[in-house]
C-alpha cells in the first residue's frame, strides 16, 4: 500500500462541490487517490512538507496537437490566418512518421507536466509514413500522464475540394476500420483510466458528412467521446454557410455531435442559439485563448458560455500555433481576454483555474479527476509561491494574477512526476535534442 502525505500546505484550492479553500492542511494520497484531506492527517509513507506552497488540482488540457512541436515559429505561418497557416504547414506535416510523433508527443507532454498539467488531451488527424496513433500513447506511457489521445482524420483532399493535400487524407473506411483498432487496443472505461481514446474527424472542411455522421456512430457504439474543431473563425463559419447551408452548430446537431460526449475545440464564432444549443445538450467546449489570439481568430464568448451552463476547459492547442504549451498561460489569457471583451468583473483569477482543472475534467467525461476530495484521483500540483514571481502578493493563491508559472511538484495518479521542478525519470536534454535534430532534417527537405 503505497502512501505519500502533503503536509502543511499554506493553501489548498480544493475545486470540491463546495469550493473548498484549505489554510495549513494535508493531504494523503494512498494507491494512486485522495485518501483523506484535512488538518493533522497522518500517513505511513513518504512526506512532502508544502509550506510556503498552493495546492491545486492537476490542469487538464482539452485540446492539442502533440505532433506540432516539431514545428514552432515556422516563418511561412507566422503572420498567416488559419486556412493559410494550414496549406503552409501541411507539406511539412507529410514528411512526418512514427518517430516523428514519438518525439514530439515527448516534449509537448513534458512541457505541460512541468507547467503543472496531469490530464491531456490529443488530437492527432493525420497518419502519413506509417505513423499511428499508438506512437503517441508510448510517449504519453513513458511520460507518465494521464492521456485521452483521440483518432483524428482527413477524408477530403485538395482534389474534392477540400483544404489538406491529397497524400495527407485517408478513405473513410480505412478511418473507421483503424478507429476501431485503437478504441479495442488502447481505450480504457474504468474509474481512474490513465488512457481513454476518442473519435475525432479534423473539421468540417476536412471530412465529408458521412463521416461525421459514421464517426458519431461509432464513437457511442463503443461508449468512447467525439471531438473535433468547430466555429474557429470567421472562414470557418462562412464555409459552412457555403458548403451546408446552416451556421457549425446546427451542422453539428444535424450529424449527431452535439451531447455530453461530445467536445469542440475553439467555438469562437458560436452565435447566442448554438450557446444555448451547447448547454441544454451538455456538449463541451475546448477554449484556446492563446492559439485564437496567435491566428486573429477572435474572442470566444466563454462568459456567455458558462454563463447558461456549458461546460468549458482550456486546450493549448498545436504548437505551431501557440507556439507554446502552458497550461498557466492559457488560464491568465482566459481570463484576461473575458475581462478585455466584458469588463474587469467578467472572470475571477479562481474561475479561470477552476476552468483549467475541474473544467477540463467535467469536459474530458472524468468526474473522477479535477477536484482534490476523498476518493478522487491523486492528480495534484504544487506551486511555490516564496519565490519572486509571487513577492509582495497579499493573496498568494491567486496564483494567475501574481505566482509560478511552473511547477514545483507533480503527481500524476499518486505518481510522483515532477520532483522540486525536475523530471528525474527521464533524460530531458537526450529528449530536447533530439527533437532539434528532427526538426533540423524538416527544414532541410
Amino acid at each position: 500500500m503505497a502512501e505519500t502525505l502533503i503536509r502543511g500546505a499554506d493553501h489548498i484550492l480544493t475545486m470540491n462541490d463546495r469550493r473548498e479553500e484549505l489554510r495549513g492542511a494535508d493531504i494523503l494520497i494512498r494507491d494512486g487517490r485522495i485518501a483523506a484531506v484535512g488538518h493533522g492527517l497522518a500517513g505511513q509513507g513518504t512526506v512532502l512538507e508544502a509550506r510556503g506552497c498552493v495546492v491545486t488540482p492537476g490542469l487538464v488540457n482539452t485540446h492539442h496537437h502533440l505532433y506540432q512541436s516539431l514545428t514552432r515559429a515556422v516563418p511561412g505561418g507566422q503572420d498567416a490566418l488559419l486556412f493559410g497557416w494550414l496549406k503552409t504547414l501541411y507539406p511539412i506535416w507529410s514528411r512526418f512518421g512514427p518517430e516523428e510523433m514519438f518525439v514530439s508527443a515527448q516534449v509537448g507532454l513534458i512541457e505541460l507536466a512541468l507547467t503543472g498539467c496531469t490530464m491531456s488531451s490529443d488530437h492527432l488527424y493525420l497518419y502519413p509514413n506509417g505513423a499511428r496513433l499508438d506512437d503517441t500513447i508510448a510517449a504519453a506511457a513513458e511520460i507518465g500522464l494521464r492521456f485521452h489521445p483521440t483518432r483524428g482524420a482527413m477524408s477530403i483532399g485538395e482534389s474534392d475540394g477540400g483544404l489538406p493535400p491529397d497524400s495527407l487524407v485517408e478513405s473513410e473506411r480505412a478511418i473507421l476500420e483503424d478507429s476501431i483498432r485503437v478504441i479495442d487496443a488502447h481505450h480504457d472505461a474504468r474509474e481512474g483510466a490513465m488512457v481513454r481514446v476518442g473519435v475525432a474527424p479534423c473539421s468540417p472542411f476536412s471530412v465529408s458528412r458521412d463521416l461525421m455522421r459514421e464517426a458519431a456512430i461509432l464513437a457511442r457504439d463503443k461508449g468512447v467521446m467525439l471531438h473535433t474543431h468547430l466555429a474557429e473563425n470567421d472562414e470557418d463559419v462562412a464555409y459552412s454557410l457555403e458548403k451546408f447551408g446552416c451556421r457549425p452548430g446546427q451542422y453539428a446537431e444535424d450529424l449527431g455531435w452535439t451531447g455530453p460526449d461530445v467536445w469542440h475545440a475553439h467555438c469562437v464564432k458560436l452565435d447566442g442559439q448554438e450557446i444555448d444549443l451547447f448547454a441544454r445538450s451538455g456538449t463541451g467546449v475546448a477554449h484556446c485563448p492563446c492559439s485564437n489570439c496567435r491566428l486573429g481568430s477572435g474572442i470566444a464568448p466563454v462568459r456567455g458560455m458558462r454563463d447558461v451552463g456549458v461546460k468549458v476547459g482550456l486546450g493549448v492547442d498545436g504548437s505551431a500555433s501557440n507556439d507554446t504549451g502552458q497550461l498557466m498561460a492559457e488560464a491568465r489569457q482566459s481570463m484576461l481576454l473575458q475581462r478585455v471583451a466584458n469588463g474587469a468583473d467578467a472572470m475571477s483569477a479562481r474561475e479561470a483555474l477552476e476552468i483549467a482543472t475541474r473544467g477540463g475534467a467535467e469536459v474530458l467525461g472524468r468526474p473522477d479527476c479535477g477536484q482534490i476530495a476523498a476518493g478522487k484521483c491523486a492528480d495534484i500540483a504544487i506551486w511555490d509561491t516564496r519565490g519572486i514571481e509571487s513577492a509582495g502578493s497579499w493573496d498568494p493563491a491567486a496564483l494567475l494574477l501574481a505566482g509560478p508559472s511552473r511547477v514545483k511538484d507533480l503527481f500524476v495518479n499518486g505518481r510522483h512526476i515532477v520532483q522540486d521542478g525536475h523530471m528525474p525519470h527521464l533524460d530531458l536534454a537526450a529528449i530536447v535534442a533530439r527533437q532539434n535534430k528532427l526538426a533540423a532534417k524538416l527544414m532541410e527537405a
